[in-house]
């Protein structure tokens, strides 16, 4: 059993966790702290970062900091430079950070667009660029290298009416996952995604209706228990992958559980 256990300890590695002041990336980040990493944090929420920062800081975790928009690719490689200087050699980069707003497709702006597209996917070619030349180089057939876990979004599998062009992203970064699982392949660099669905966070509601298969709430703890199994070793077999953390709600198409048990579309 210890030797199970060992596959999924990051002792020894420093992890970059992306939009990391609430929700599933504060959840990520104690995750990932808990299972050893040193870990660099950014949001623009700079007093929710504070804390979190605190909070792993008091469980012995070492810990950069630093208020940062993703969507400026100049701040992006700053922040990751910084890390690196501070951390030495980085090999995880979770890119969690990302958001949307409800609109019509033909309500939203050009300009409207430009910071979908820039907070959703460009942000996640910045952090990939960024975090690459600071990935040691391989170490015999498994060791060396890294990991990069994308967070995306059950709609990059499905419609979302009034989300259009935030769903079209999180595909977007689903397909980039699968070309950079390839072209990473041979630095030791695994490239996967987790896509959530029915997650209460504080930026999508904590009052979610229960109609998944499964008959309970999903919680952030779960986004950041897969990602964690994606970052370490326990996947080490696994690239170009996307784990969905959804309850089952992709695989039941348009049914929904009702408060009796029964299943309704």
């Amino acid at each position: 059993m210890a030797d199970v256990l060992d596959a999924f300890s990051l002792a020894g590695r420093a992890a970059v966790v992306t939009g990391a002041a609430r929700g599933i990336g504060a959840s990520v980040a104690r995750t990932l702290a808990g299972a050893g990493a040193a870990v660099a944090v950014c949001d623009r929420d700079v007093e929710g970062l504070a804390e979190v920062a605190r909070e792993l800081e008091a469980g012995g975790a070492t810990v950069h900091a630093a208020d940062l928009d993703v969507r400026d690719d100049a701040a992006v490689r700053a922040f990751v430079d910084g890390a690196a200087r501070h951390l030495g050699d980085l090999q995880v980069l979770v890119n969690n950070a990302g958001g949307g707003f409800a609109s019509p497709f033909l309500d939203v702006s050009a300009k409207g667009q430009d910071a979908l597209v820039r907070e959703n996917f460009a942000s996640v070619t910045s952090c990939i660029r960024a975090f690459v030349p600071h990935v040691p180089a391989p170490q015999g057939e498994r060791a060396g290298g890294g990991a990069i876990v994308n967070v995306t979004s059950i709609e990059a599998h499905r419609a979302a009416p009034h989300y259009a062009v935030y769903a079209a992203m999180k595909a977007a970064v689903a397909n980039l996952t699968m070309s950079l699982a390839l072209e990473l392949g041979e630095r030791r660099i695994r490239v996967n995604c987790v896509a959530p669905d029915m997650i209460p966070t504080p930026g999508i509601g904590t009052d979610l209706p229960v109609d998944t298969p499964v008959p309970y709430a999903g919680r952030a703890d779960d986004v950041a228990l897969a990602v964690l199994y994606l970052a370490s070793d326990a996947s080490a077999f696994v690239t170009g992958a996307t784990l969905l953390v959804d309850g089952g709600n992709a695989a039941a198409g348009g049914w929904r559980r009702a408060p009796d048990g029964t299943f309704t579309t």
